[in-house]
């Protein structure tokens, strides 16, 4: 059976791969390798959300990005808000170490953590996601009010998804859930949405 992303322990090889990524206006090295979430470049959903975070003022005292692959959004998060707690969050063990390994190579602060591992009573006053769609929609619903369940009173989680992918009956389902939900952006496919408290 082929890997998926989001399997827990990846059995396909490969070469791990180096090449050079801009995060919120810093050039990095970064490795990434096969079995892993878009291994082979920063992919186009999550510079669109990269624009956000470039974008966004608010200072989080605590932040986590969900579903880390390799990085890109944790790392740009810690170089966007270096005094800010960073946490990255992944099923995916070998994305895991790669994120890990590439935010130690820039020296930036951050916890890697299976979901699992992460304090039961942890709350982030923002989370930022790429969200792992594919899936399926049962399991990704249930990850998301699992998570928006951690904001604090004051927190926000932005994500993007594909429109084709089912952004728009996402943000309605987000909000028939109690969740209030505004689209942030719309370009090349994509919607950001960002959502609350009631």
């Amino acid at each position: 059976m082929a890997d998926h992303y989001f399997t827990a322990r990846p059995g396909s090889g490969g070469q791990q791969r180096d090449f050079e990524v801009e995060l919120v206006g810093h050039r990095l090295a970064v490795r990434t390798a096969p079995g892993v979430f878009s291994g082979e470049h920063l992919d186009h959903a999550t510079l669109q959300l990269l624009r956000r975070l470039e974008e966004s003022e608010e200072q989080p005292a605590r932040v986590l990005d969900l579903g880390c692959g390799w990085g890109p959004v944790a790392m740009a998060l810690a170089l966007r808000w270096p005094e800010s707690e960073v946490w990255a969050v992944d099923v995916n063990d070998r994305a895991l170490a790669l994120t890990a390994r590439n935010a130690e190579r820039h020296d930036l602060t951050m916890k890697v953590e299976r979901p699992e591992d992460v304090p039961d009573d942890l709350m982030f006053d923002a989370i930022w996601s790429n969200p792992p769609v594919r899936i399926g929609k049962a399991a990704l619903h249930e990850l998301l009010l699992t998570w928006l369940d951690r904001l604090t009173p004051d927190g926000a989680m932005t994500m993007v998804v594909g429109r084709n992918l089912g952004a728009d009956s996402l943000h309605r389902w987000l909000q028939e859930q109690g969740w209030p939900t505004e689209r942030l952006a719309s370009a090349k496919g994509f919607r950001v949405l960002r959502t609350t408290r009631a």
